[in-house]
C-alpha cells in the first residue's frame, strides 16, 4: 500500500519538457499548464524541490513563462535525449535522496514515458499526474498512460496529489492552497 502513498519529505516534483513551442500542438495544454502550476505552487509551499526538463530549447523554447517564472533557473536542464533520465537530473534527485517522483509534462508516450521507466529502473517511485501530462493525440496518451501503468508507475491525478500531500483540511497550509483546486 505504501507505493500508492505520498509524503512531502519523500517527494520531488519533476516537470518534463512543457514548452513554449510544444504546447500549441497540444490539445490539453494549457490543462496541463494549469495543473503543473498547482503542483508548483504546492511543492513550493511544502518544501518539495522541483527539477525541470527543457528538450532543445534552442528550437523548441524554453519552459512556458507562467511555470518557468516560478522555477530556480539551477534546477531546470537543457536535453536532448528523450529520456529526462539525464546524468545531472539523476544526480540531483540522488542528492536529494527522496524516491517518488511526482511527473508532469510533455508528450505522455514519448519524454513522459521513456523518464519514467528509466526512473523505475533506477528503483524510483514515479507518480503520473494524468492531467499534467499530455500528447498531440489521445491515443498516445492513453498508450502512454497504460505503459506507465503496466511498468509499475502510479496513474493518479493533481488533486489526488495534492490532497495526499496536504493529508488534512485546516491547516494554514491547506487555507492557502486550496484556492487552487476550486
Amino acid at each position: 500500500m505504501n507505493k500508492c502513498v505520498l509524503n512531502r519529505d519523500e517527494a520531488v516534483l519533476l516537470i518534463i519538457d512543457i514548452q513554449e513551442k510544444l504546447v500549441p500542438a497540444m490539445k490539453q495544454g494549457e490543462q496541463v499548464i494549469k495543473n503543473a502550476y498547482t503542483l508548483i505552487a504546492t511543492a513550493q509551499k511544502l518544501g518539495i524541490p522541483i527539477i525541470a526538463t527543457e528538450q532543445y530549447p534552442k528550437g523548441l523554447g524554453r519552459t512556458v513563462p507562467n511555470l518557468v517564472n516560478h522555477l530556480d533557473p539551477g534546477s531546470v536542464f537543457e536535453k536532448i535525449s528523450f529520456t529526462g533520465c539525464i546524468p545531472d537530473v539523476l544526480r540531483s534527485i540522488k542528492t536529494l535522496g527522496r524516491k517518488k517522483i511526482i511527473i508532469t509534462g510533455m508528450e505522455t508516450h514519448v519524454c513522459v514515458f521513456q523518464t519514467v521507466r528509466d526512473l523505475l529502473k533506477e528503483d524510483y517511485e514515479a507518480f503520473i499526474a494524468s492531467d499534467a501530462v499530455c500528447s498531440r493525440t489521445e491515443a498516445n496518451y492513453l498508450n502512454g498512460l497504460s505503459l506507465m501503468s503496466s511498468m509499475g508507475a502510479v496513474i493518479t491525478n493533481t488533486e489526488t496529489i495534492f490532497f495526499d500531500l496536504l493529508k488534512r483540511a485546516g491547516t494554514p497550509e491547506f487555507k492557502e492552497l486550496s484556492r487552487l483546486v476550486k
